[in-house]
């Protein structure tokens, strides 16, 4: 699948990029550079309460007007934050480019944070946080974080605090928009059937009059390893687990073979081995996988169970001997090409979604300034050989450093349950 991407830059420093793509409708997305790893100690969840705040309200709308903007054409208008990104998006029928580009700029840079919905969006936001407090197989992936990078920003929660949501006034939002919201750090991306031409002249019509402001830059995570072992009781059925190490940034020239590894390992395909051996083999775990996330200056590798509390102990041993297997026996050469043709094909399938691939181009453009094509992205991966993966396994799973965090299930309360 060969993709011509068109770029250009702004005089504000705001990069666009954009590829004209046939169908009816287009996908929009404003990717800026900052997220939660930005935030002072006093500022857990800013990043994400800003883009909560975002939406209600700007100095010519209300929250109502924002919400009904692309609503009232049948377009879709949404916003995610991550550990580094913050995004807002929209997906809209063609027709209405011009309102979608002129609605984002407004709520991006015109916003207003009306102090009554400001308090109403906190108590949101606290419930979102109970939610999890009330999900260990998601509160898990945030404590283990915070365990891995051991106090840096980028392992707190992205939610933040019960104590520092309810803190945050409307001037806390300004200036960490004004500090953190660099032109130099933003990326606008358009995949649609709208001209190259048509989308830079509403993009600079729209940002174009944005404030150019550079660009501070960021506390470096401390990349020394340890190992830690922590265990919790949780008033749950299951024991949830996690176990793993910080591993490559995004711009290691080993990024690609740890993607193809963890693919093997735990990846979503029924066919992994973890899910194999352990789940369908056993029938130990409900729920098994392994994730790899890079970040700007580090990774995470990390392997998630959710499992009866009976059957924990077998499963991590079986765990653990998934994970030598990789590091003491090299792929035979049609392991590691079936291997290679499955991860191409879901990176293939996830391009086919339009909104997906403006998300993916607005980031790697962000991040790399440049964005490769499918036929790049398939060479990359066709290139790694099975020297290659183990060296990897042997470098990432070094059981010497691994971190493990156990919420450890009630067995009295399955028990009880049963009777």
């Amino acid at each position: 699948m060969t993709s011509t991407y068109n770029y250009h830059t702004l005089p504000n420093g705001i990069r666009l990029i954009h590829r004209q793509k046939a169908g009816q409708i287009a996908h929009l997305a404003l990717m800026v550079n900052t997220g939660s790893r930005d935030e002072l100690s006093h500022e857990h969840g800013l990043a994400h309460l800003i883009e909560h705040m975002i939406f209600k309200g700007t100095k010519k709308r209300k929250a109502y007007h924002v919400l009904s903007r692309l609503e009232n054409v049948g377009g879709e208008l949404n916003a995610y934050t991550t550990k580094e990104e913050t995004c807002l998006h929209a997906s809209f029928l063609n027709a209405h480019t011009d309102r979608s580009i002129e609605l984002l700029a407004d709520i991006a840079f015109q916003a207003s944070f009306p102090a009554n919905e400001l308090e109403k969006e906190k108590e949101v936001v606290l419930d979102e946080i109970n939610a999890y407090r009330d999900n260990p197989a998601e509160e898990i992936f945030d404590e283990f974080e915070d365990q891995l990078f051991n106090g840096h920003p980028i392992g707190h929660p992205i939610l933040g605090t019960e104590k520092t949501v309810k803190s945050f006034s409307r001037n806390d939002l300004f200036r960490f928009m004004k500090k953190n919201y660099a032109t130099d750090q933003i990326v606008l991306a358009l995949v649609g059937d709208i001209s190259f031409e048509k989308f830079l002249l509403k993009a600079a019509k729209y940002f174009g009059q944005v404030e150019a402001r550079k660009h501070s830059p960021k506390t470096l995570v401390n990349k020394v390893k340890k190992s830690n072992f922590v265990q919790k009781e949780k008033n749950s059925y299951l024991t949830h687990c996690i176990l793993g190490n910080s591993s490559f940034d995004r711009k290691h020239p080993d990024k690609h073979s740890m993607l193809l590894l963890n693919n093997i390992l735990g990846g979503p395909g029924l066919n992994s081995r973890l899910n194999l051996n352990i789940r369908e083999k056993y029938g130990f775990a409900y729920n098994i996988e392994s994730h790899y996330t890079a970040y700007s200056d580090t990774g995470i590798f990390l392997v998630y169970l959710g499992i009866d509390p009976r059957s924990a102990e077998k499963a991590l041993k079986l765990v653990y001997k998934e994970l030598s297997k990789l590091k003491t026996q090299k792929l035979g050469s049609l392991q590691l090409h079936r291997a290679q043709q499955q991860l191409i094909g879901q990176l293939a399938i996830g391009f086919e979604s339009g909104l997906s691939e403006t998300l993916s181009i607005a980031r790697s453009h962000l991040l790399f300034d440049k964005v490769d094509d499918m036929n790049q992205i398939t060479e990359k991966i066709l290139n790694i050989d099975a020297s290659k993966i183990l060296s990897v396994a042997q470098e990432v799973f070094d059981f010497d450093n691994f971190n493990t965090l156990i919420y450890t299930g009630n067995l009295e309360k399955k028990n009880n349950h049963e009777e």
